[in-house]
């Protein structure tokens, strides 16, 4: 009798709602078996597994603050005990806009967005498949930041974490090349329906209309969530490549500060 194939598997960092969550389907969708961390909701959590697991495979959901040094080294605990190996790490879970974390942690942005980015891949290498993939998602605003382009100033802590998380991670490039792992970064605009667009709304009133009108009918977390999957599984997609969904870059850096 033949080998049993091993499952591929992919973790999720934030799989539990929005982009995540959709990111967890798609996943599924592909055969992988998924694993995903989330902050609280245990119920929303097991929803998004039982919803995965209806596709034909294993699905695990941990509890996790990626900030946590701590909860970092159980998540892989955890991990192991599921599945030794991992061929995918979407790095999905940002953050920088909640005032509660703010006010214990002025540098909360920072910290989230690219300390515990780079800690996660450092903790998910020796794990990691020859021909692995780590997909890091970003929106445009983080992905050009630094052009000259509008920041939202509510959004632009999130916006410079972000963008220095993708660019300690593409700095390690040819450390993942010699382990036969890829990097791909999946750069979003606003997508419609999840929680940022919301919360830049109050402070940025019309932004979601004045998007639109501009590029069209915004991504939904479903666009996402396949589009970060793509990213994921299609291995002609060479090192270091940048997914764009929703309107161009270009289309940004056209917006000029007046």
């Amino acid at each position: 009798m033949g080998e049993t194939k091993q499952p591929k598997t992919a973790l999720i960092t934030g799989g539990s709602r929005g982009i995540g969550a959709a990111t967890v389907l798609a996943m599924a969708e592909r055969g992988y078996d998924v694993s995903f961390t989330y902050r609280n909701k245990v119920a929303r959590a097991n929803e998004v597994v039982s919803q995965a697991t209806q596709r034909g495979v294993q699905a695990l959901a941990i509890g996790c603050d990626i900030t946590h040094a701590d909860e970092r080294t159980q998540l892989f605990a955890q991990l192991q005990g599921w599945h030794t190996q991992l061929d995918v790490l979407i790095l999905n879970a940002s953050g920088g806009l909640e005032k509660d974390a703010l006010a214990l942690d002025p540098e909360y942005p920072l910290h989230i967005n690219r300390d515990a980015q780079v800690a996660l891949v450092d903790l998910a290498l020796p794990l990691m498949q020859q021909g692995g993939v780590i997909v890091f998602i970003t929106s445009h605003w983080a992905h050009l930041y630094g052009h000259d382009i509008q920041q939202i100033p509510a959004y632009e802590p999130v916006a410079a974490s972000k963008y220095a998380g993708e660019q300690a991670l593409r700095a390690r490039q040819q450390e993942f090349a010699a382990r036969n792992i890829r990097l791909v970064v999946v750069t979003g605009d606003l997508i419609d329906g999840t929680i940022t667009p919301k919360l830049l709304e109050r402070a940025a009133p019309g932004l979601s209309a004045n998007r639109s009108s501009l590029v069209g009918a915004l991504p939904t977390a479903t666009d996402m969530g396949e589009a970060i999957a793509v990213a994921a599984t299609d291995s002609s997609l060479p090192d270091g490549h940048t997914i764009v969904i929703g309107g161009s870059l270009e289309s940004l850096l056209a917006e000029r500060v007046s």
